[in-house]
């Protein structure tokens, strides 16, 4: 246990552990009890501590993470408890006896949090209130068990949800626990290291050069023309649909074949370029909503287009693909490019993933033109080997 002056830029660069321990602690040196704890696990980064006495033992009382306080902050923290210590009060039973319920901590802190700081808000909101806080909910913040989530985890497996919806349940009560802990409101998180299903649910959902055009031809001749030039300008552009319907005539430079998405609309949260192929120029020349501020307009209310899911199983029915998603269209879109030859870092780029790993989905697309460029050594190869054979026959 080291006792150091700590200062902010310890703090933000000098946090390591010795390879041979696996959590060391720096103390302060004006602030007695108060030190920061490093995991070798986590290097750079570490959390407030107060050491204190309780009725003759030693206690803890956890301040916070070093990346969400300040040093200034921990510090001035840790002397108010240090303050409320010597008045009589223990850090550790005013919590108990504050009983915080999951159910207060999730509606109180957490659902507020993630509105300010996540875009799917909204499905984190119905997980929580369809299912979580009717389990947990009651439970104290600090009584919630592995086992309890990982029975429930298995227990939504067996009402028949999907792998995928079992793991997303357990990620974000995961999530919430991780957050309880940064904020000092628990010691740690205890389904840290529970294992998900990960069941490979990836569906492309991808169309035969016959189903591509009956799609085709419902989309060019239904008469409602607004959501069907959408689906088009989708399969033309790998576009996310909400992207879609939130594209504005200013970002869109015909002169340059450009669509600029702005970081508010994009997933990454970057600004990002797609590029406008010839049918999706052609799509915009067919839009009659130049005088408006977005490209996909209702025709009934005159605002920008929202609510399109009845009018497309309308569409892809009569198409004779009811499983076909709107999301698909992206997909198929991505097989156009990786199938004539594109690499899988220009796929990445026009359809705007973060990660390689993203795109590494449709490298099993490639095969066709990997055969096709191995196909072309056979005009070389053959008349070769007819000569050899005809000198050894």
């Amino acid at each position: 246990m080291p006792i150091i002056n700590l200062t902010q830029t310890f703090i933000t660069k000098h946090l390591t552990c010795p390879p041979d321990k696996s959590r060391i602690e720096y103390c302060d040196q004006s602030v007695s009890g108060f030190y920061v704890e490093v995991r070798r696990t986590a290097p750079g980064k570490g959390s407030y501590y107060l050491r204190y006495k309780n009725a003759g033992k030693t206690a803890h009382q956890r301040i916070g993470t070093t990346d969400t306080l300040s040093l200034v902050d921990a510090r001035n923290k840790a002397k108010q408890l240090k303050a409320e210590i010597a008045a009589g009060t223990d850090p550790k039973q005013t919590a108990t006896d504050a009983e915080l319920t999951y159910a207060s901590f999730l509606q109180q802190k957490y659902l507020p949090y993630a509105k300010r700081h996540k875009r799917s808000y909204r499905f984190d909101e119905g997980l929580i209130n369809n299912r979580i806080i009717k389990r947990f909910g009651r439970y104290p913040l600090t009584k919630i068990t592995r086992s309890e989530v990982q029975s429930f985890h298995s227990e939504l497996h067996d009402q028949d949800l999907s792998p995928a919806t079992c793991d997303h349940h357990l990620k974000l009560i995961r999530r919430t626990l991780n957050l309880a802990v940064d904020w000092g409101l628990i010691e740690s998180n205890p389904i840290k290291r529970i294992e998900l299903f990960k069941v490979d649910n990836q569906l492309d959902n991808l169309l035969t050069d016959q189903q591509l055009q009956s799609l085709l031809s419902v989309l060019r001749n239904d008469e409602n023309k607004m959501v069907c030039r959408l689906a088009l300008f989708l399969l033309s552009t790998g576009a996310r649909l909400g992207e879609a319907l939130k594209a504005r005539w200013m970002d869109i430079d015909t002169g340059n074949r450009v669509w600029r998405i702005p970081a508010s609309n994009s997933k990454s949260k970057r600004i990002r370029s797609v590029p406008l192929n010839g049918s999706a120029l052609s799509i915009l020349e067919e839009l009659d909503t130049h005088n408006h501020t977005f490209l996909f307009v209702s025709s009934q209310t005159g605002e920008r287009l929202k609510y399109v899911h009845k009018v497309w199983r309308r569409l892809r029915a009569q198409a004779g693909l009811p499983q076909l998603r709107l999301h698909d269209l992206r997909h198929q879109y991505a097989s156009f490019l990786v199938n004539n030859g594109r690499s899988l870092y220009e796929v990445q780029q026009i359809l705007g993933h973060s990660s390689p790993t993203v795109t590494q989905r449709y490298a099993h697309l490639s095969t066709r033109s990997l055969q096709d460029a191995a196909e072309s050594a056979t005009s070389r190869l053959l008349p070769m080997a007819t000569e050899a054979d005809l000198e050894t026959g």
